[in-house]
């Protein structure tokens, strides 16, 4: 995947085939020249944690957890960010780091996982391309994969299969009856996800309808909310707003 702003582009690359079930991608953010004012960069909501450093300084490696609303942050006028962004469940599965302890904050990487968080920031440096920095990352993450223990708790995943089928559109309470109690339920998702069920299926729903590439005419003539399991347009257009930031007019009025 590609895009770009002026002076500012965006890549994802693969990791290696065997890290596709828990990574969804490497990412690189960079300018093309020095910016002539700070950049904001808005975060949209996807459930997955990142691990975030700049090629510039990457002593300065940090841990993005789920956020429930959208985020955005101030960048510098040059840089040249690398981005891990692990599948949901998976950052915890690698590190047997409780993921609701990073929900809604950035934190120093070597506060959470030291021992990648030197990696890091011993071997990159700003004159990598991205095949030198995808060998090293495919490479280090490979051996961490080698030595984790990963709990596949069918409860768990039951779960989270059923809220993905449904794309998100679940009753909690009814529909999520895969052997144990909410209580129980609750506290598998707040250690692998990062927060509630209702609050995962809520960003599914919310992806789904970004994944069907909407445009302002769709939106008026389709009513693609109501596809995407929105039951109102009130619910949809708050949701949108807490999950990108803006409304979706205002989003999608440059794409006709």
């Amino acid at each position: 995947m590609k895009a770009s702003a002026e002076n500012v582009t965006y890549v994802e690359f693969f990791p290696d085939l065997r890290l596709q079930p828990y990574i969804y991608c490497y990412w690189q953010l960079k300018t093309t020249e020095p910016l002539a004012e700070p950049f904001h960069y808005r975060v949209v909501t996807d459930s997955c944690i990142d691990i975030i450093f700049d090629l510039n300084n990457p002593e300065e490696n940090y841990v993005m957890g789920f956020f429930k609303k959208f985020s955005e942050f101030p960048l510098p006028t040059s840089f040249s960010y690398i981005g891990i962004r692990f599948l949901p469940t998976m950052f915890p599965q690698f590190f047997n780091v409780k993921a609701s302890e990073l929900s809604h904050q950035i934190e120093h990487l070597s506060l959470v996982v030291p021992q990648l968080s030197d990696f890091i920031s011993n071997r990159f440096n700003e004159t990598q391309s991205a095949a030198e920095i995808k060998n090293l990352l495919d490479n280090h993450l490979l051996a961490l994969y080698a030595k984790a223990k990963f709990n596949t708790d069918n409860r768990l995943y039951a779960g989270i299969e059923i809220i993905l089928k449904n794309c998100g559109s679940v009753n909690v309470q009814k529909d999520l009856n895969t052997g144990i109690s909410p209580r129980q339920l609750r506290r598998l998702f707040e250690f692998y996800i990062g927060d509630t069920a209702k609050t995962f299926s809520k960003v599914v729903r919310f992806q789904k309808f970004l994944n069907s590439m909407p445009s302002i005419q769709s939106l008026k003539q389709n009513k693609l909310f109501f596809d995407a399991g929105y039951y109102d347009q009130s619910h949809f257009i708050k949701d949108f707003k807490d999950f990108y930031g803006i409304t979706p007019g205002k989003a999608f009025e440059d794409y006709g």
